[in-house]
């Protein structure tokens, strides 16, 4: 029934299944050929793998970045980071890395914070005479933030598929993060006095007609979400769900009241796009469920530690091997499918192994966020294509020195763990 059940999602995710259904289908198609189970038992883990009070988190954490993002919180941001790095060398380029980063702490998508901060820095890094393609790869690069800082709806994800702790992973999110933003400007720094791109002279119109006290206020208050979300976790004042909830509320007060570019009509749509992709994942999460308790039945798990150990007993050439399969994972699948699919087998192995399944994590997602910029078919590459207007193949070859220094972060969290452990450690006990 192994080879049946992993030969089954195989030709399914061939024929571009989509992996819910799949996973799914295969789980039922195993059951019906095996005979010894009965068919309802997929009704009962489907139901019992949704049915968990911290996967409202999910729709809640995204609802408020739909309600940041149209109210009007990546220009203020944008600003922010416009007076904090647009004086060096290839300020724009830096500005654009520091407002994901930023806007990343509050969408926790890559895709959107491409989106939000692409679609605003990409006319006037052109008009300041950076190329298009350049810029493209920048915004690629770095909206991938956007899954790495907390509040992230990915790290959340892991969360409950792998049964860690929230907090915990919010936490260790935060230096990589900032060391993977550093290195990006980094690049963009080296890159721009080659090319011999300038020093920002940029200005939001908006901006143009306000005073600057209130722009600053404004901007500070749009960071505050972060603050006031993982403040509240780490204080224990609420849960993550809870959270998820206090964040809505935030970006719905500031939008309507304070910046003034929310509407009833705005709020209505963000809430129908939320229930549409929510609805997606919380589907994939309750037919993940479904395989990762036909995988466990089967022992697939305990037959790839028992494989794994036959080879070496190593945990860092383990970690080795997780990282260069799970970079080819982030390459070929959407994060949600990859950490649904994937983190049922690599949890068991890389615990065997004595490998912290929080730490695990954190390099899991990091891996799965440089696939977003992984060629051929990196999600974020496409994203900034379309914002940029310039063909895939000129951003890929902009894209590659920032995949390389991203790669290279990636193996230094790896193997020397502390970067990642440290604040969590310490925050935590």
């Amino acid at each position: 029934m192994t080879a049946f059940l992993l030969i089954c999602v195989g030709v399914l995710l061939l024929a571009a299944v989509p992996v819910g259904i799949a996973l799914g289908s295969a789980s039922l198609l195993t059951i019906l050929a095996g005979g010894s189970l009965n068919a309802l038992i997929i009704t009962q883990k489907l139901m019992g793998g949704v049915n968990k009070f911290s996967l409202l988190a999910i729709p809640m954490f995204s609802l408020a970045g739909e309600i940041m993002s149209i109210g009007g919180t990546s220009d203020k941001l944008i600003y922010l980071a416009n007076k904090v790095v647009g004086r060096f060398r290839g300020g724009l380029a830096m500005v654009a890395t520091l407002a994901s980063m930023f806007f990343g702490a509050i969408s926790g998508s890559a895709t959107a914070t491409a989106s939000a901060i692409g679609g605003i820095m990409v006319p006037p890094m052109e008009r300041a005479g950076y190329r298009r393609d350049f810029s493209a790869a920048v915004i690629a690069s770095s909206g991938l933030l956007g899954l790495i800082i907390p509040p992230s709806g990915t790290m959340l994800m892991y969360a409950i598929v792998a049964d860690v702790s929230v907090l915990e992973m919010f936490t260790g999110g935060i230096i990589p993060g900032i060391i993977m933003g550093i290195s990006l400007m980094i690049v963009e720094f080296f890159v721009s006095k080659k090319q011999g791109y300038g020093k920002s002279t940029f200005e939001l119109e908006e901006f143009k007609t306000q005073k600057k006290s209130k722009i600053i206020v404004h901007s500070f208050l749009a960071l505050l979400s972060p603050v006031i979300i993982l403040g509240g976790i780490y204080s224990g004042k609420f849960t993550a769900t809870e959270a998820a909830g206090v964040s809505v509320l935030y970006g719905l007060l500031i939008g309507y009241f304070v910046y003034k570019q929310l509407t009833f009509k705005d709020a209505f749509n963000a809430c129908v796009k939320t229930g549409i992709s929510s609805s997606t994942i919380l589907f994939l999460i309750g037919a993940a469920s479904v395989f990762g308790w036909m995988l466990t039945m089967q022992q697939i798990p305990t037959m790839i530690t028992k494989a794994i150990q036959g080879l070496t007993s190593s945990p860092r050439v383990v970690l080795l091997l997780c990282n260069l399969a799970l970079l080819v994972a982030g390459a070929l699948l959407d994060n949600v499918a990859a950490i649904t699919l994937l983190t049922p087998v690599l949890v068991p192995l890389v615990k065997a192994y004595g490998i912290d399944p929080t730490f695990f994590g954190i390099i899991m997602i990091i891996n799965l966020s440089i696939g977003q910029i992984t060629p051929p078919i990196g999600m974020n590459l496409f994203v900034a294509a379309n914002i940029a207007n310039v063909k895939l193949e000129a951003v890929i070859r902009q894209v590659i020195p920032f995949l390389l220094v991203l790669i290279f972060d990636l193996f230094l969290f790896t193997y020397v763990p502390g970067i990642v452990t440290f604040l969590p450690g310490l925050v935590l006990g």
